[in-house]
């Protein structure tokens, strides 16, 4: 008889790394909402209002969005309730589950590209961009990559990661390469995230979703202070989501879409699975595409593909409610999650 491939110690070891994860998720969400009600007496008192856009990146009114969310325009909404989040996850972190190895990138990450977010949203509702709600794409994608091409260097320099796994090839020695690779991997999460933050609860449970699958994965491959990352990232979410469903208490801002997908990029590169993430991650592949073909449609033919974008606003010009999309996508993430955990089960990702 062969010996069992789960013994009793491999039972309780990840037993008791599965009660840290919950454990660290619990006190993620306890603290955010602990910390929520100072941020809304601050957002209510110094008016942290959101002014919302009213041109696109190419430079037209935004007649159909402005439509669309005429009753949000007439709403005092504060935001960068994200700040909450960032803070709360970095506390948790630094206390329980600090580590350089796992937690020290996506913690930079998260907190570097909460500041760059923090400078957006401060321009915004001080109404300092001179008539631009926030800083100019190119100012933010700049900053962001140059965060992230610093971290990218930690990663090969002092971590001394040099792999990708590719699937049927497993893992492939790039060396250097590694670097732009990293940068491309988190400006694309922090972007589309960012790009994916329009309605009410969207971003937040697309996030908490795609957070619980690499959770699940970091812990399987025997990262667990990663998968604690993760889980208290999806603790803060859902405190966050409470506030955030229809209709919207606050908004997370660019504090919190930048911060939570930069991480989410690094989380994706330390455990070696950045082609298991346009997978998981779907939702926010199909809203920040349908943003660049209709840029690239609108400037090289001069028409317009959707009728709004991203893709969820075009869904809600078409006819649905804001909720019927909202739900529809976390549907469909929940999806994608457990395709992704499927295939890093079936493809090797799991060692």
């Amino acid at each position: 008889m062969h010996d069992p491939v789960f013994t009793q110690e491999v039972i309780t070891r990840f037993a008791d790394a599965l009660i840290k994860l919950f454990a660290l998720g619990f006190v993620g969400f306890s603290l955010t909402m602990l910390l929520t009600p100072f941020y809304t007496f601050a957002a209510y008192r110094y008016r942290f209002w959101k002014v919302q856009r009213t041109t696109s990146t190419t430079g037209e009114l935004l007649q159909v969005f402005t439509k669309l969310h005429a009753e949000k325009f007439r709403r005092n909404i504060p935001t960068m309730a994200g700040a909450v989040m960032v803070v709360a996850i970095a506390v948790v972190t630094l206390l329980f589950n600090l580590d350089r190895q796992q937690t020290w990138l996506p913690l930079a990450a998260l907190l570097g590209g909460g500041i760059v977010g923090l400078i957006d949203d401060i321009i915004n509702i001080r109404g300092l961009g001179g008539g631009v709600s926030g800083l100019r794409s190119s100012i933010k994608f700049a900053m962001i990559a140059a965060l992230a091409l610093a971290l990218g260097w930690y990663f090969y320099a002092k971590l001394g990661a040099h792999f990708v796994y590719l699937p049927v090839l497993h893992n492939v020695d790039i060396g250097w390469l590694l670097v732009p690779l990293f940068v491309m991997v988190v400006v694309s999460t922090g972007n589309a995230v960012n790009i994916s933050d329009g309605l009410d609860g969207l971003a937040g449970g697309l996030l908490a979703i795609a957070y619980g699958a690499y959770g699940f994965i970091a812990l399987l491959q025997g990262f667990p202070l990663i998968g604690g990352f993760c889980f208290t990232v999806v603790g803060a979410l859902l405190a966050y989501l409470w506030f955030n469903i229809f209709p919207a208490r606050f908004f997370m801002g660019d504090v919190g879409s930048f911060a939570l997908g930069t991480a989410l990029g690094v989380v994706a590169m330390l455990t070696n699975t950045v082609f298991l993430l346009p997978i998981i991650g779907l939702l926010f592949v199909l809203e920040a595409g349908s943003s660049l073909i209709q840029i690239m449609s609108k400037r090289l033919f001069g028409k317009k593909i959707f009728i709004s974008a991203p893709l969820h606003h075009h869904l809600e010009a078409i006819g649905w409610p804001e909720t019927k999309v909202t739900m529809r996508f976390w549907v469909i993430a929940q999806v994608c999650a457990m395709v992704g955990l499927l295939i890093a089960l079936a493809g090797g990702y799991i060692i």
